[in-house]
């Protein structure tokens, strides 16, 4: 070892140094080019320049430090270097230019650079003629951030990467390939080594419980190609299942689909029960398979649980295909505090907060992001583009928004901080979901965004230029705890809780709302749907029924998680297939024919679907009837002759020569029964046309028990 080496030439050795660049590579020295290069384990070092010229490095420290002049003043050359028997030309990654511009410095200083997924994470790339891998991660309070992986056996001290603009690291590392499996080692502030993390930005991840990153060559993952114009379009029918992609079918043994098997199955089927959208549980990768993706860890990789990047891809590809929608939920209110995730990422808070008061769930156990923070905020918005970007997502429904708009949020007395003004209201995150939905929106019009939001914030899906938080949708949270509530009850106390039906319609059009019956309501000992009807076996399937054709024609657009349509009658269990061998009863064939006829009507009557989010498309007929448990109500499209009359009867009882007034006189039409024989039920009801006869135009009609029926006005 040579002595009087400066001490920038330790700090490599020791791996301590922030700027490799500063020390490594070619540097000019009068008249000289000299090379610098670190290759542990290496017994000798030569530079080979572009015409095959050689000179020998000098070994100045035994732990692989060589230097020397290249032959001829060249400033491009190679690396041979000599391990035991074996000797390998290599790349030098210290040569190569920076990969983020002084533009993509400006955007990521200012929290604007919407498409940083570009630049961030992995991305192969061909630098000076030379194939490789650009790796970028943000570790602003790190003292040295070195890249490891199976490139150079993940050896900290080989790929020690450089530091660029607010705490972006960077580093290109020659011939490493897609597929080569990644993560980042971090000396944080204070000097210690963390755990090893995980890419933020990575865009495909190892099978748990296996945590590292995978180098994905975003040209093997073809765009799906788009869904229609107007799928999401506040006048347009959308009817929504929600899928948990682990638990809809499984193999035998047991075992997952993949996403291309379960492309070959869930669009066709979803098409078949006339569903006009999909909506996925998280996608995004989570080491944890009971938090169903909740607590996801990888924000831009979809879970290698079902198969790659691609194989997703040609999942959304195939709903498209089949006219279906696709909404992603999406979870920018906390993440986990695994070692290998976003939790202490440089050593400090860097995407949570310092506080606990602020930064940590006490509910879930997980941490909050810090929407004060300019690059945490830029990374949740892009990620929610680069789902509508890269897979064509349609739309995102956004988990949680309650816990991330109060600051009290689920926290005792005394255990959290207000804002400047001294208010429970989280001001950052307010902020956060505006930028969301406005970027959204402005960049693809045609998506549309979904907020899971049960408290009376206000103006949640009014545009963000009138108060509003700007989300397309709102979940409606009331709706589904009233209507729950009161159709569980027995019949014979209904007309006590007849104010539960219709308590939903004084705020029905306060926003645009989704009505829900979501993977929430069947599990942790609430029940399924269908578990929570009363009475004998008869009675339950036809207050199912009833209370599904209530949903349908019920002003709001429709959610209905899977197994539901067909009448699941346990709890669902993410661990498990759900229990398809039910459809070999009449009963729950029945449920399954009901909910396929309801889409059908839905989207093909004007009248229940064109105003769902307009008081115009709505009408009360007869709510006063408490004591026979009957409700009765008008839905109109925007033509004139587009109407829809709904007559609900939560009674057990038949009840005959019912007089209903309707707008037009002559002839009105059954066209939907859930008291049909069709469907399992007892078939008393309208056999085709009824006639609205008086001065005021009314029908006398029969009312099933336990049923809604449906008539609309036949046009002259």
């Amino acid at each position: 070892m040579i002595a009087k080496l400066p001490d920038e030439a330790y700090a490599i050795v020791e791996g301590r140094h922030a700027d490799p660049f500063r020390y490594l590579g070619p540097h000019r020295d009068n008249d000289l080019t000299v090379v610098r290069a670190f290759l542990p384990n290496a017994a000798s070092v030569d530079a080979v320049d572009e015409h095959g010229d050689c000179a020998a490095l000098e070994r100045v420290h035994d732990a692989g430090l060589f230097i020397g002049a290249l032959p001829n003043g060249s400033s491009r050359y190679q690396l041979r270097a000599r391990f035991g028997d074996t000797t390998i030309d290599l790349e030098d990654p210290y040569r190569f230019p920076p990969i983020l511009t002084d533009f993509d410095l400006y955007l990521l200083g200012e929290g604007t650079h919407l498409k940083l997924y570009d630049k961030l994470g992995a991305h192969p790339m061909t630098l000076d003629g030379v194939n490789g891998v650009g790796f970028v991660v943000l570790a602003p309070n790190a003292r040295r951030v070195s890249v490891v992986g199976d490139f150079n056996f993940w050896d900290s001290r080989r790929h020690p990467m450089r530091v660029r603009g607010n705490g972006y690291w960077e580093l290109f590392v020659p011939h490493a390939i897609a597929g080569d499996r990644y993560k980042f080692e971090i000396v944080g502030p204070n000097g210690a080594v963390l755990p090893q993390k995980s890419d933020p930005l990575a865009f495909a991840t190892e099978l748990r419980p296996s945590t590292a990153s995978i180098v994905l060559d975003p040209a093997q993952v073809p765009t799906p190609r788009p869904s229609a114009n107007g799928i999401n379009a506040l006048s347009a029918p959308m009817s929504i299942y929600e899928v948990h992609l682990g638990s809809w079918r499984r193999k035998d043994g047991n075992g997952w689909l993949t996403y291309r098997e379960l492309a070959d199955t869930l669009p066709a089927y979803a098409r078949d029960m006339g569903f006009t959208h999909l909506e996925f549980l998280p996608v995004s990768e989570h080491p944890f398979d009971g938090s169903w993706g909740y607590q996801p860890t990888g924000l831009f990789a979809p879970t290698s649980r079902f198969g790659s990047p691609a194989d997703f891809a040609a999942l959304v590809d195939a709903c498209h295909r089949e006219g279906l929608g696709v909404l992603l939920d999406w979870v920018p209110g906390h993440f986990p505090d695994d070692a290998h995730g976003l939790a202490n990422f440089d050593g400090t808070a860097l995407y949570e907060h310092v506080n606990p008061l602020q930064g940590r769930h006490l509910d879930w156990g997980t941490l909050i992001y810090n929407y004060g923070r300019t690059e945490v905020v830029n990374f949740l918005v892009a990620n929610a583009l680069f789902w509508l970007d890269r897979y064509a997502i349609d739309g995102l429904r956004v988990d949680a928004v309650a816990s991330m708009l109060y600051l009290d949020y689920s926290r005792p007395e005394g255990g959290w901080i207000p804002n400047k003004y001294g208010g429970r209201e989280n001001l950052e995150a307010i902020a956060f979901l505006r930028n969301f939905n406005r970027e959204v929106f402005g960049r693809f019009p045609q998506a549309t965004t979904a907020a899971e939001e049960s408290t009376a914030w206000p103006q949640v899906s009014q545009p963000i230029e009138h108060g509003g938080l700007g989300f397309g949708y709102k979940w409606n949270m009331g709706w589904m705890h009233d209507t729950l509530d009161y159709i569980s009850k027995d019949p014979i106390y209904r007309k006590y809780h007849h104010g539960q039906i219709l308590f939903g319609l004084h705020y029905a059009f306060s926003e645009n709302f989704i009505l829900p019956l979501s993977h929430d309501e069947v599990v942790h000992g609430k029940r399924s749907i269908l578990g929570r009807m009363p009475g004998d076996p008869w009675q339950r399937f036809a207050n199912l029924r009833a209370y599904y054709a209530f949903m349908f024609a019920h002003p709001g657009k429709k959610l209905m998680f899977m197994g539901c349509e067909f009448g699941q009658e346990r709890e669902w269990n993410h661990d498990q297939s759900l229990d398809w061998h039910l459809l070999e009863q009449d009963s729950h064939r029945g449920i399954q024919s009901l909910v396929r006829d309801l889409n059908g009507l839905y989207r093909t009557l004007p009248a229940l679907h064109e105003c769902d989010c307009d008081p115009f498309g709505f009408e009360w007929i007869i709510t006063d009837d408490g004591d026979r448990n009957v409700f009765a109500w008008i839905r109109k499209g925007n033509d004139a002759r587009d109407r829809c009359l709904v007559i609900a009867n939560f009674s057990p009882n038949v009840y005959h020569d019912y007089k209903v007034r309707v707008p037009f006189p002559g002839a009105w039409r059954e066209v939907f029964n859930s008291d049909s024989a069709h469907y399992g039920g007892s078939n008393v009801g309208n056999v085709g046309e009824v006639e609205a006869t008086g001065l005021v135009p009314e029908l006398c009609v029969t009312v099933p028990p336990l049923a809604v029926i449906y008539l609309v006005p036949e046009r002259p």
